[in-house]
């Protein structure tokens, strides 16, 4: 599943992760720490929505 920042746009694809982020691939959207925020804007969790 993929998510979306409603703010910025940025893509997190659950399958890929983000490496340049330490993020394994297969990682969840759920499982990404608490304190994550959207690499391009820096809004949190909450401003994310399912693509």
């Amino acid at each position: 599943m993929k998510y979306v920042c409603d703010v910025c746009g940025w893509e997190y694809d659950e399958e890929k992760g983000d490496l340049s982020l330490g993020i394994a691939p297969g990682t969840a959207f759920g499982d990404l720490p608490e304190d994550f925020v959207c690499p391009l804007c820096g809004v949190g969790k909450e401003m994310f929505s399912p693509a």
